[in-house]
């Protein structure tokens, strides 16, 4: 996709464009809860508001009108967290830059793990909404500017030397059984 093709906000993927399922399976293989919030229902623990994701412990809060590359963003910053730190999380998951840069990446590349998405969407989805690189767009920052995050994710075994995605680690069970909201 290239920038002029990039769609504006309004036309931004959304959770109820895409199979819930399949995110929530995609989010359990790392030790997550997805949990769907009802329309116009506060979302908890949004850092931005609504219609952004929301995280509180291993649980991720969205809506149907909750952009998916929200959800992945804040699902994958409790991704990168080790175990026993998640629980301790509402709102804010980190104030580390690296792992700000970091994560950015891995929502694209789960992205691609997710049907009906692609890294190509996620990619297009974060310029509409605003998120600002120096090289300006996602695409140049994911293709040429973030050694140092790939540096990061590798190191904690989340993507190989080919900066592919990693399985998560095998028998990551959820810290608890499904609540609803």
């Amino acid at each position: 996709m290239t920038r002029q093709d990039t769609p504006a906000a309004d036309e931004i993927l959304r959770l109820r464009d895409i199979d819930f399922d399949d995110a929530a399976a995609l989010l359990a293989g790392y030790g997550l809860r997805l949990l769907r919030i009802d329309n116009g229902a506060p979302i908890p623990g949004s850092y931005w508001g609504e219609p952004e994701a929301g995280i509180v412990g291993c649980d991720v809060h969205a809506r149907g009108d909750t952009p998916v590359h929200s959800m992945l963003h804040e699902a994958c910053h409790l991704i990168v967290l080790p175990a026993e730190r998640r629980q301790a999380v509402h709102t804010d998951a980190t104030d580390s830059v690296e792992e700000e840069d970091a994560v950015c990446l891995l929502q694209v590349l789960l992205g691609d793990a997710l049907p009906g998405v692609g890294r190509d969407r996620v990619l297009a989805d974060m310029d509409a909404w605003g998120y600002t690189f120096r090289l300006g767009s996602a695409r140049a920052y994911f293709e040429r500017d973030a050694d140092a995050a790939w540096a990061w994710l590798q190191a904690r075994g989340f993507t190989d030397a080919q900066r592919r995605l990693q399985a998560p680690v095998a028998g990551l069970a959820l810290a608890e059984p499904p609540h609803a909201i």
